[in-house]
């Protein structure tokens, strides 16, 4: 394997600016990787390095961008038929900002259709394979950005978390994965899953790269009413030892009832890593979340009642494909969303539209945001005694490949820990805490809103002491 390709995002950068290594070497070094992909985790690659840009913050070290990121030109299909071949006439806000800041396009990555799953096998173009084991999911919905940086295919990526889509697939690869504050990042340029909950993020190999690439998506953006200006630059982290934080575990995530899902080896790990967390100084006590068991209903109410009237835009008419024929207009709508849509966007957009409908919004619908506002609420009071809330990012490994696609209730649960935190719309950061028969094994911190910096340098205090090794992935 090539030194390139061993190299961190920010070791990268590091050798770039010395002048040590070349950033079309670079560029080329991953695209003929990228381009060979056997994992199906790209659904384009570029063609050839772009010319190089001078004093740039990023130097040149390329990204993987997830398929619903709209590039110009460039196919942007959400990883959906129905939108096979579009070519966006613009590039989404935090993409353009990446490459502004020195960070080209290498390609696209495969991705569950409109970010609807958890194991990335409802894309149009076929399941992603994980790089641990390839008879197994990478997670989902970002599997592709997931699987590409496990396997060395790219230096880091960026993927959309509206559920657990950027955390879970990161902690099933053995990435770190951040999911922003809701607004951190603009949200113009994604292809909308749920508005209210979509944010994009980094996934990268440690907290490290994660902080870098992070720190040039942000900021508020005219384009995107609901983004904001972050309060405070996104720093690199040093933290070594975690003196004077307190972690709180939540009881109703894992106590004896509700954490009796979770796998055995993922539970293992988890406690390792408290008691590795006490080992550098953090307070580590139980805390309440009393209507986060209730976090996984509500989301799977709201966030398919916003897809059902999000994706209405996609009827053959303006962009993506279009049932040919001599058909009157409602025909052709039908039969194009018939035919463009995967069995779970079907089923999402029935179930929010019923959740929509006249005599049971406020039955269904109106319940589900009042526990929204009740998980907020959980969070803050929690808040006020724990620095941050932990959790096991994912109830189990990567499991085989369609050992849950007829069990969608039983897919639904891979977001059990982490649907609380987009509800309340504070930041979360999966970590590798180790393997658990062979597998990764994701540890999820979260914060207060716009705590990004702290979450991160928490991190970075403990994957230093973790001591995680990915590069099995990477062979």
């Amino acid at each position: 394997m090539s030194e390139l390709i061993e190299l961190s995002a920010a070791q990268a950068v590091a050798r770039l600016r010395a002048r040590e290594i070349d950033a079309s070497e670079l560029f080329e070094a991953y695209r003929e990787r990228a381009a060979a992909d056997e994992l199906n985790a790209f659904t384009w690659v570029a063609s050839a390095a772009p010319e190089p840009v001078a004093d740039t913050a990023l130097c040149g070290v390329p990204v993987a961008v997830k398929d619903l990121f709209c590039t110009e030109g460039v196919p942007s299909q959400a990883g959906s038929r129905i939108l096979e071949g579009y070519r966006p006439p613009y590039t989404a806000t935090v993409v353009a900002r990446l490459a502004a800041a020195g960070a080209p396009l290498l390609g696209k990555t495969n991705q569950d259709e409109f970010a609807m799953g958890s194991s990335n096998e409802n894309s149009g173009f076929g399941p992603v394979l994980n790089p641990w084991d390839r008879s197994r999911v990478p997670g989902g919905s970002s599997g592709g950005s997931a699987a590409a940086v496990a396997a060395g295919l790219a230096p880091w990526a960026i993927g959309t978390d509206t559920g657990g889509s950027i955390r879970q697939p990161a902690a099933l690869c053995g990435l770190v994965g951040v999911k922003p504050t809701y607004g951190a990042c603009s949200r113009y340029g994604m292809i909308a899953f749920a508005s209210s909950l979509d944010q994009a993020g980094p996934l990268t190999r440690d907290v490290t790269d994660a902080a870098l690439l992070l720190s040039h998506m942000v900021g508020h953006d005219p384009m995107d009413s609901t983004s904001v200006a972050f309060p405070e630059p996104i720093t690199l982290p040093s933290a070594e030892d975690l003196r004077g934080l307190r972690f709180g575990v939540p009881e109703e995530l894992l106590g004896d009832q509700a954490g009796a899902g979770i796998e055995p080896g993922v539970r293992a790990s988890f406690e390792a890593t408290l008691a590795l967390a006490e080992e550098l100084g953090a307070e580590v006590d139980t805390c309440r979340l009393p209507h986060a068991p209730h976090a996984l209903s509500a989301y799977y109410l709201i966030a398919p009642a916003e897809a059902s009237a999000n994706l209405a835009r996609f009827d053959g008419v303006r962009y993506g494909s279009r049932v040919a024929g001599d058909r009157d207009l409602e025909t052709m709508y039908s039969e194009t969303r018939a035919a463009g849509f995967g069995p779970e966007v079907k089923r999402r957009i029935m179930l929010g539209t019923y959740a929509l409908s006249s005599g049971y919004y406020d039955a269904f619908y109106g319940t589900a945001l009042k526990v929204r506002t009740k998980i907020a609420e959980d969070f803050r009071e929690a808040f006020r005694r724990f620095d941050f809330v932990v959790t096991p990012t994912s109830p189990w490994t990567a499991f085989p490949l369609g050992s849950k696609t007829d069990d969608p209730l039983a897919m639904y649960l891979n977001d059990f820990c982490t649907v609380p935190m987009p509800l309340a719309g504070i930041p979360a950061i999966s970590l590798p805490s180790g393997l658990a028969d062979g597998l990764p094994v994701g540890f999820q911190l979260a914060g207060p809103a716009f705590s990004e910096n702290r979450l991160l340098e928490a991190a970075h205090a403990l994957e230093r002491a973790i001591g995680f090794d990915g590069s099995r992935a990477r062979a």
